[in-house]
């Protein structure tokens, strides 16, 4: 999985892939190996092995409604974090005039866990359309520009594979 995400001015490249003994994450090209169990629902204990040093971290994630954004404390800090829905990644614009096509496509693997408009809904640009779950990480896919629904192609609760289209807006 592949992210672009926020924090403060600056924006980071995060790819993480699972591997037999944890997860190999790359931020910015850099490689961190982490070992991660969660310890509830919001909250997970962290081995991270960085340089071939080793450090463990308390990390409890809380979600904003409705904005996209995450409270992550690392340790008690608290980091507001967006993790953008990168353009190419999760909506295409057919070719042609400004009455185009977006077709709204899943950013990755996982199971729609709420659909946030119908067709027929006028949605502005950034708008929130469909949220996504994967790795228990919830995912608002939203509108490159202003448009109007024309099909909603999932239903909540459907799992859904990385590119597949979600709905249409014109």
């Amino acid at each position: 999985m592949k992210l672009q995400v926020e924090i403060g001015d600056r924006v980071r490249t995060v790819e993480v892939m699972r591997q037999p003994s944890g997860f190999h994450v790359l931020v910015d090209g850099r490689p961190r190996l982490v070992d991660a169990v969660q310890v509830s629902p919001d909250a997970w204990s962290l081995i991270v092995q960085d340089a071939g040093a080793a450090h463990s971290v308390e990390a409890v994630v809380s979600s904003r409604p409705g904005n996209g954004t995450l409270d992550v404390y690392l340790d008690g800090l608290r980091i507001p974090v967006h993790v953008r829905n990168g353009r190419t990644r999760h909506a295409t614009e057919s070719t042609g005039a400004a009455g185009s096509l977006q077709r709204i496509i899943a950013p990755m693997p996982g199971k729609v866990v709420r659909v946030l408009v119908t067709p027929g809904t006028a949605v502005k640009a950034r708008q929130g359309l469909v949220v996504v779950e994967a790795m228990k990480m919830e995912n608002e896919v939203r509108a490159l520009r202003d448009g109007q629904v024309r099909e909603v192609l999932v239903v909540e609760g459907q799992s859904v594979d990385a590119g597949a289209t979600l709905l249409i807006v014109e």
